[in-house]
């Protein structure tokens, strides 16, 4: 009896979309999926060049977005899983993001001053 050399491959990703309350995944297979982004808090919380700043890993089998530190893999947004994120550790993000942004801006006042434009 012969053995079945062909693995079967999970959902990939080709493509993702962000609305302003919404995440749609582009399939290979031609499917689309879509879910709120009230499931993904860093996803809703970003911004949209942080949202629009993805990109496909494992050949599809995930998307990531770097500034948010944000990952997802398509099986389970296939399988309706929201993020499993606890509260603590969304917390912790929503902090270091509030430090980083206040740096960003003082950083910017900073660089104004020094051009001579308040």
């Amino acid at each position: 009896m012969g053995s079945l050399s062909t693995m079967v491959q999970g959902p990939r990703a080709q493509r993702v979309t962000l609305t302003e309350d919404s995440l749609v995944v582009d399939l290979m297979d031609g499917r689309t999926v879509s879910a709120p982004l009230t499931w993904y808090p860093r996803l809703l919380r970003g911004t949209p060049g942080e949202r629009a700043n993805w990109r496909l890993v494992g050949s599809g089998e995930g998307v990531h977005w770097p500034e948010l530190d944000e990952d997802l893999s398509i099986e389970s947004l296939i399988s309706g899983r929201p993020s499993g994120e606890s509260q603590a550790s969304l917390k912790r993000w929503l902090e270091t993001r509030k430090t980083r942004t206040r740096r960003t801006q003082l950083t910017k006042a900073k660089a104004r001053r020094a051009n001579g434009k308040h």
